[in-house]
């Protein structure tokens, strides 16, 4: 045992010597791998951060919400002129699936309705995502108040004219001052803000809550009707803790056919997605991001092996009069082997530490940059890195290596001299 360490030992010596000795050679060698580890572990760190983040944002509600609506979320087989068709889902069916449904703990009716300039004396915010829902949206949202609170039943039932705004908003109609219990004017009436959402920071799916309004459904549908086609229903539902989420969905199904009178030939006019829904079709996203980041940076790897595999074999024909020496004095084959072995693996290995090195630095940098999404070298990703970097160190030495420890001691000294 004490043998093959002092072996590995000796090798290991000889090798960082011969790097050493070469410093513009071992430098470009590093180059290839530097770029090909950088490449992959750069694309893979960003995927791996975006995918965090997207995460982190359908966080705040629960991977089984359901949304019912007559447009889908995700992809259909369903063409679009006839999507175009189907009827908007009513108030009368909102109601019909809270009072039905006994799998599910809230629904909440959201319309989608165009943006809105909200004032307050002279200061004016234009174009703001306005949220229209009932007062249920708060039990399936999760929802944190900087200040004041979400309207109630009462207030929602009623279409009360209160809102609740978000942090940047307060901020840019307010500044110091508390904006509870003061009027803005907004859809040309005065409301009275009630709540303040607490900053959360910019979203990937549209806006996010600190540039939006929340106001009552109610307050909406009692001032344009019912049937303006410039608003989009939709019905957000939480089904409870231990409903069988496949069969709450078939049970809905079969509500909403019933309801809208729907013969067995024809196809559902309306779409049921869920978030665990999303959640996959996300998923198939970044797997794809990742298998081209892995197919482009595979090339720059290639390059950089080729690059090792092409020094090594010219290290191995400058120090040909060299291992036959060696050989002469009793080297065996396993010590020229793991010499060359070494060398190979050491210039992958360091050129893989820097790649990740300024991998690191640029997650530093871009999280900096970017105020809300934080880039994340992850160890599983470090320790792949150095993994590949090892791996292809070792796959571009091996020839070289065995061609150098096969070398007859006498025809090495031979062509040497």
């Amino acid at each position: 045992m004490l043998v093959y360490l002092r072996l590995l030992k000796e090798s290991f010596s000889f090798a960082l010597n011969a790097l050493r000795t070469n410093k513009l050679r071992t430098f470009l060698s590093l180059l290839g791998v530097t770029v090909g580890i950088f490449s992959i572990i750069a694309v893979l760190a960003a995927v791996d951060s975006l995918d965090r983040t997207i995460k982190s944002q359908l966080s705040s509600l629960d991977s089984n919400t359901m949304y019912l609506a007559n447009f889908s979320f995700g992809p259909t087989e369903v063409p679009r002129w006839q999507r175009e068709t189907f009827d908007e889902i009513s108030y009368n069916e909102f109601k019909s699936i809270k009072s039905a449904i006994n799998d599910v703990e809230y629904a909440a009716l959201q319309l989608f309705v165009k943006r809105e300039n909200i004032r307050y004396e002279s200061e004016l915010v234009s174009s703001v995502n306005t949220v229209v829902v009932s007062h249920e949206f708060i039990d399936i949202q999760v929802m944190e108040f900087e200040k004041g609170r979400f309207y109630n039943e009462s207030e929602s039932n009623s279409g009360r004219p209160v809102v609740v705004i978000g942090s940047e908003i307060a901020e840019s109609l307010f500044g110091e001052l508390d904006p509870i219990g003061k009027k803005v004017r907004l859809y040309g009436q005065k409301f009275t803000v009630i709540g303040v959402v607490k900053k959360e920071g910019s979203g990937l799916f549209g806006d996010s809550n600190d540039v939006s309004i929340f106001i009552p459904a109610n307050y909406v549908r009692n001032r344009y009707g019912d049937n303006n086609p410039y608003m989009k229903y939709i019905v957000v539902l939480r089904p409870k803790q231990d409903a069988d989420i496949e069969g709450l969905k078939a049970e809905l199904t079969q509500f909403m056919r019933t309801k809208r009178g729907l013969k067995p030939d024809e196809i559902d006019t309306f779409f049921i997605s869920t978030i665990s829904g999303f959640q996959d079709v996300i998923d198939t996203i970044i797997g794809s991001l990742n298998l081209i980041g892995w197919v482009i940076s595979g090339f720059s790897l290639l390059v950089g092996g080729f690059g090792i595999a092409n020094i090594m074999f010219v290290s191995v024909k400058e120090r040909t009069n060299l291992i036959g020496i060696q050989k002469s004095l009793g080297a065996k084959n396993k010590f020229i082997l793991f010499q060359f072995l070494f060398e190979a693996v050491i210039l992958a290995v360091v050129g893989g530490l820097v790649g990740l090195f300024l991998v690191w630095i640029g997650t530093l940098i871009g999280s900096n940059l970017t105020e809300d999404f934080e880039f994340v070298l992850s160890p599983q990703n470090m320790f792949l890195g150095f993994f590949i970097s090892s791996i292809i160190g070792l796959i571009s030495g091996v020839i070289p290596a065995l061609r150098a420890s096969r070398l007859d001691p006498v025809e090495a000294i031979r062509t040497g001299m």
